[in-house]
């Protein structure tokens, strides 16, 4: 889709059109890969008002669907897309959609709003892995953003079909998005606004995610780099503000955080970069399945609603890891796990799962039944062996796929940006990885002497445990 694009510098007349109050801020192209950014012009300090923005102009859900109220196009389509449209994301997504429609067809689709010309100032969203090509692509093999981007392009893909099948009979939709000369609209226009809205959507308190024109320019930096915060005001105008302790001289970039826990791979995923300081990945996840082998496996993955995996975290050298999934590997039915098929009041065949004859009613609380059990230190053992053998395949496909990627690419094929990006990932992914995997030894070798384990694997006092990979893994 044809996109008319403007120079930021043109911005601040936009915001005092629309209302939007700079103080001692204003936005700028900084000259370097961060494209353009907040700079103060003035001296401010004591947690002062940097920049006001009319509650109207916060492109929130609720928001989205007032402008419906005045635009036909947009709620044709906001209707056409059943629940999608109901959510934040997708009502913004629809709405961003119609504002790039607006621009190439000289207004001729929707209604004049600020976010017509908005959206000109945005930048392409190139750096974002969805972007990349796939020689870029390759560079992830073996870090969890490649099963990520991969499930995230399968998604979009999926939503942007949809889209296509729910507004297909609409007629100006099938003239100018569908049509098979014209063909306005594209997977790469999809992809676009999802960019849009995923390197620039804020959590704004009080109203969800949104997208807040003007802060969204703000760069990002973690921990006491952040300059500034955002909040509401009483009369429901998003704000920003100067962090309590905090001052700037003109010529200082202002700042946001994007999210100080979010590790290095959501970072690149959602924002196409990684922080310079950053010195730790924080985390990453990893997915699982459950064994061919297991009997249970099509009952554990049918009731199963966590996600098929687990988070690994390190803060201050310790590793810590999350995932109810994991547990559902871990035990079976000689353990005390059942399912049983029922009928509900309906007549409807239902499957319920229970621990001990207890119905589990929500798997995210699984391991506080287990945690009751006498049998607990074996459970942990198990889980540990699952979390180790999954992390040391993760470490063989990342040190695998090294020479593959040199072998398949030359550095012609690669952006600069994106090459950099990529092997920072992996280096610090490795990272962690390794630490992790020294970790659950240690864990492993204190759980071996647990006297639980010791009796359940039938050791006298003095023997010295052997952990058998049938049992284990």
């Amino acid at each position: 889709m044809r996109r008319e694009s403007l120079p930021i510098d043109r911005l601040s007349p936009w915001a005092q059109l629309n209302s939007v109050d700079f103080n001692g801020v204003e936005v700028l192209s900084l000259g370097d890969s961060r494209g353009s950014g907040l700079v103060a012009t003035w001296e401010s300090d004591n947690a002062a008002i940097l920049m006001s923005i009319p509650q109207d102009l916060v492109l929130s859900l609720e928001n989205v669907w007032t402008y419906a109220r005045s635009d036909k196009h947009l709620l044709q389509v906001l209707e056409a897309v059943d629940e999608y449209s109901r959510t934040a994301r997708g009502a913004i997504l629809i709405f961003l959609l119609l504002q790039l429609t607006n621009a190439s067809t000289q207004g001729k689709i929707g209604v004049l709003n600020p976010f017509c010309e908005y959206v000109k100032y945005l930048p392409e969203c190139t750096s974002l892995p969805t972007f990349w090509t796939d020689a870029e692509k390759s560079l992830l093999i073996g870090t969890s953003l490649e099963a990520a981007l991969r499930a995230k392009l399968n998604s979009l893909d999926r939503e942007f079909n949809h889209v296509r099948e729910k507004t297909a009979s609409i007629d100006w939709c099938k003239q100018l998005w569908w049509d098979a000369e014209i063909r306005e609209l594209t997977f790469n226009d999809w992809k676009q606004v999802d960019a849009i809205y995923r390197s620039r959507a804020l959590d704004l308190p009080g109203t969800g995610h949104a997208i807040v024109p003007c802060v969204d320019m703000a760069n990002h930096a973690s921990g006491d780099e952040t300059t500034a915060l955002y909040d509401t005001d009483r009369d429901g105008n998003a704000i920003l503000y100067l962090r309590t302790g905090k001052k700037i001289c003109p010529g200082d970039e202002v700042t946001i955080t994007y999210g100080d826990d979010k590790g290095a791979c959501e970072m690149l995923f959602s924002y196409g970069f990684i922080e310079d300081t950053m010195i730790s990945s924080k985390e990453l996840f990893l997915d699982l399945d459950i064994p061919n082998d297991d009997p249970l496996k099509p009952a554990k993955k049918a009731i199963s609603e966590v996600a098929p995996g687990f988070r690994l975290c390190i803060q201050n050298e310790s590793i810590s890891w999350e995932g109810s999934f994991v547990w559902l590997i871990c035990v079976n039915e000689e353990d005390g796990l059942e399912f049983k098929l029922l009928q509900d009041r309906c007549g409807e065949t239902v499957l319920q799962a229970s621990w001990k004859e207890l119905e589990i009613l929500d798997f995210t609380k699984f391991p506080d039944l287990l945690r009751k059990e006498p049998l607990w230190d074996v459970f942990q053992l198990r889980a540990i062996t699952v979390l180790q053998n999954r992390v040391e395949q993760q470490l063989l496909r990342l040190e695998g796929s090294k020479e593959a990627v040199g072998e398949t690419y030359s550095l012609e094929d690669l952006e600069d940006m994106n090459y950099d990006n990529a092997m920072r990932l992996r280096d610090l992914e490795e990272t962690l990885l390794l630490h992790a995997f020294e970790d659950f030894d240690k864990k492993k070798l204190q759980l071996a002497e647990s006297p639980t384990v010791r009796a359940y694997l039938g050791y006298e006092t003095s023997e010295q445990v052997v952990i058998p990979d049938e049992e284990f893994s």
